[in-house]
């Protein structure tokens, strides 16, 4: 009853041909599955040595496709079904009669198909899957995730405070040594051969890349720069856009501009675009600064780029200073500088220790929120540091003094060494170049290293500088938005405002006085006080109705009535009916002839008129009511109780 309710309201015929299409598909559908569930049943039946068993399922399955084939031939094909059953059918009956002689039952002597268990239902362990991640897990309030911001900050500091430190130091103390010359001097006693640490420098520069990549690196900034100089600009400029619209707007509208001025609301903006310029001044100045160390120490590091023939070529020899060579001093120096080394490592260790130092602060914050209603973030969050790295500090701190004892060190040994190498000045010169190359190398390894660090400073810049595009933007729309809607009031109210101030008109223009040259007619006013005399009127001008008896003929018309001096035919003025209920509607119908020809001889136009704004007003009288239609000479017919 449904289906044909539906089908009757939306306009089809009664679907009864949905159980004639439909049901006769889902019983051939059920014979189909229940002669495949016999014939696998039969299979079943042959394996367990019940052959009878086996015949009478094959039987009660023909049966099942013959009802198919004859009642639903013609929604269903079961040709290939029909034909596997059948031979399974004769070769069971062959078997069974030659050899097994086997009973077969009757079909509802059967045992019924059981049901299979096609699934099993098994309990759920979570997580369900080894890279299952709670998306809910890290959600905190937001009292403790703006105590976990600033607590990562201070993290932050903390690490970069001890790693700088740590750098700091390794590169004062590769300066010394390089200002010494060592370990070079204490390779090159030989006088003529390269040092085995310059060769080893040479290799380290070659392997990283040489000239060509720190040159690259160099190239690189500049367009780095001026792309995030182009967004910020880019940013400042639309503010400045906006706002000077909005300035322009203010000074035409004055008072009635009242939305908040754009200079103040883009205070924070122009605050956080300031901050963003000078970051970028001082990264212009980092790379000057990078750039004029490349400048000198460029053609050292050419100079170790070059092969070992022409780098050997190039450092001048000296006379050897064997002696030297199995010298108490000498070997000191080397194991000074081998703990230098060893504090170098350490410290390197020490640094990736530090970084990786994690705490999650979030269940202490939540605790202290719990507890108290409140997060003392500066106190928590001092306290866990000062636990985390108060020990990676204090070893940071032994690391420094140790490496001051040993430079210390060095530096008096060196002097010792000095005093016994002989002194020339090819052994001058050569010492002098071998400085010059390993302050090359060091010079290489922090000049990468801080191009490295800039080209990551600009990329992340530029990120940041894009939402901050993103955010001024979204801004400047939503500014763009509310101008257009407040322009859109204010024409509208500008519109609604009159244009000049009411005035009073003189007297003379009032009442003017008729000139004696050519006097007009005056208009004239019919006044009718009840709508019944206005119903006559209309009858007057539209005619008799329709299926109106017309007088007999013999019998004489009433006489219509006559105007007194009625004016000359060039001078018949129109006939304006004012209808002074506010209800009639204005209506027009030009050239036509309502009035008979006896009152208005010529063809006049009537015209249908409200009444005009000035009727409306109770202390308004009737000459300031009609003084424009009587100025224009019509005839004036006033109808309604107003009147």
């Amino acid at each position: 009853m449904l289906c044909v309710f539906v089908c009757v309201c939306v306009g089809f015929a009664p679907c009864y041909f949905y159980f004639q299409e439909v049901l006769p598909v889902l019983s051939a559908k059920h014979c189909i599955m229940q002669a495949n569930a016999e014939l696998h049943q039969s299979l079943l039946a042959k394996q367990k040595k019940r052959f009878g068993e086996e015949i009478a399922r094959l039987q009660h399955a023909t049966e099942l496709v013959k009802t198919v084939a004859s009642r639903y031939d013609e929604y269903v094909s079961v040709k290939d079904l029909s034909d596997r059953i059948s031979r399974a059918l004769t070769a069971a009956k062959k078997d069974n009669d030659f050899i097994y002689h086997d009973r077969v039952p009757e079909v509802k002597d059967l045992e019924h198909i059981g049901k299979a268990a096609l699934v099993k239902a098994t309990t759920i362990t979570p997580p369900l899957s080894a890279k299952f991640t709670d998306l809910f897990e890290k959600m905190v309030p937001m009292a403790v995730q703006q105590s976990m911001s600033v607590y990562s900050q201070r993290k932050a500091e903390t690490v970069n405070r001890l790693v700088g430190t740590m750098r700091e130091a390794t590169n004062l103390c590769n300066g010394v040594l390089a200002s010494l010359n060592l370990p070079a001097a204490l390779e090159d006693l030989s006088g003529d051969s390269i040092p085995q640490s310059i060769v080893e420098k040479a290799r380290a520069i070659v392997q990283q890349g040489g000239l060509q990549s720190i040159e690259q690196l160099i190239r690189d900034l500049p367009e780095l720069l001026t792309r995030n100089r182009e967004i910020l600009e880019e940013s400042l400029k639309m503010l400045g856009d906006e706002e000077s619209t909005d300035s322009e707007l203010r000074s035409k509208f004055s008072q009635r501009w009242n939305r908040t001025p754009s200079g103040d609301l883009y205070k924070p903006l122009r605050a956080e675009g300031g901050n963003f310029r000078s970051v970028l001044d001082k990264a212009v100045q980092a790379d000057q600064v990078v750039r004029e160390r490349y400048n000198t120490h460029c053609e050292m590091i050419a100079l170790l780029c070059k092969p070992e023939a022409e780098l050997t070529a190039a450092i001048p020899s000296a006379n050897p200073v064997k002696t030297l060579q199995g010298s108490e001093v000498v070997s000191v120096l080397r194991s000074q500088l081998a703990q230098l080394e060893e504090v170098k490592k350490e410290r390197e260790g020490l640094e990736v220790e530090i970084k990786g130092v994690a705490f999650d602060m979030s269940s202490s914050f939540l605790t202290a929120l719990a507890q108290d209603g409140a997060i003392n973030e500066e106190a928590l969050s001092m306290s866990q540091l000062d636990q985390s790295y108060g020990s990676y500090s204090q070893r940071v701190q032994a690391s420094l003094r140790s490496q001051e004892e040993l430079l210390g060190k060095v530096q008096a040994s060196h002097q010792e060494f000095s005093k016994l190498k002989q002194s020339n000045s090819e052994a001058n010169d050569r010492e002098e170049m071998l400085k010059k190359l390993a302050s090359a190398h060091d010079s290489y390894v922090e000049i990468t290293s801080n191009l490295r660090e800039g080209t990551k400073f600009y990329n992340d810049l530029t990120e940041i500088l894009l939402k901050f595009q993103n955010k001024c933007s979204d801004i400047i729309f939503a500014r763009k938005t509310e101008r257009d809607e407040l322009l859109k009031d204010l024409q509208q109210s500008i519109a609604r405002e009159p244009s000049a101030p009411s005035f009073n008109v003189p007297a003379y223009q009032t009442n003017p006085a008729p000139t004696a040259a050519d006097p007009t007619p005056a208009p004239r006013t019919v006044f009718v006080s009840s709508q019944s005399s206005m119903g006559r009127w209309e009858d007057r001008i539209r005619g008799p109705p329709a299926g109106a008896r017309t007088p007999p003929p013999g019998v004489a018309k009433p006489p219509a009535p006559q105007l007194k001096n009625p004016p000359p035919p060039s001078q018949t003025p129109p006939l304006t009916i004012v209808h002074c209920n506010r209800s009639w509607p204005a209506v027009i119908q030009p050239e036509i002839e309502p009035v008979p020809r006896p009152l208005m001889s010529p063809p006049t136009r009537l015209t249908l008129l409200p009444l005009p704004p000035t009727c409306r007003d109770a202390s308004s009288t009737e000459m300031q009511c009609l003084r424009p239609l009587r100025h224009s000479g019509a005839l004036v017919l006033l109808t309604g109780t107003v009147c």
